[in-house]
């Protein structure tokens, strides 16, 4: 890079001030500094891009030596359940690779799908009227007002 010192800065600033003059040294200096900066924060930018691309890249290799680690570890697995169920059929020949011995097999759990809903909703608003259902929501505080007992006022 141009090496530039003390003295090499006073002989631009000279140069600087004979050409462009006094009046306008100031606005073209903040002009200057305000265009180097620019630079630097453009050059820090690609510098911290470069720097996430990089890592970026890491993490990909490293995301690949995982993947490949796992899939080895599914075929290890794999390859020796199959070898259990060879030594296990080889060992019980009556018994049915379906079901294991001592194990019952139950169904599998269904829902009983009740419509409840469809019940409540099916309730005449006579029979709800009678048998005291609420049919419209209301608040706790008027509830509370509308069933405390009324107090005899004299007058």
């Amino acid at each position: 890079m141009i090496d530039l010192g003390i003295s090499k800065m006073a002989l631009i600033g000279a140069v600087a001030l004979i050409v462009i003059g006094p009046e306008k040294l100031p606005r073209v200096a903040r002009t200057v500094g305000t265009l180097l900066g620019k630079a630097q924060r453009y050059i820090s930018d690609v510098k911290q891009e470069v720097n996430r691309s990089m890592e970026l890249d890491e993490f990909k290799k490293m995301k690949e030596s995982v993947q490949d680690a796992a899939r080895d570890v599914e075929n290890s697995i794999k390859t020796g359940a199959s070898d259990f169920e060879k030594s296990w059929a080889d060992t019980n020949p009556t018994t049915s690779s379906d079901s294991l011995p001592g194990f019952e097999v139950f169904p599998e759990y269904r829902h009983p799908k009740k419509k409840w809903r469809l019940k409540q909703g099916a309730t005449p608003q006579w029979f709800k009227a009678r048998a005291g259902v609420r049919t419209k929501a209301q608040s706790g505080a008027a509830r509370v007002a509308r069933f405390r007992p009324q107090s005899s006022r004299k007058a």
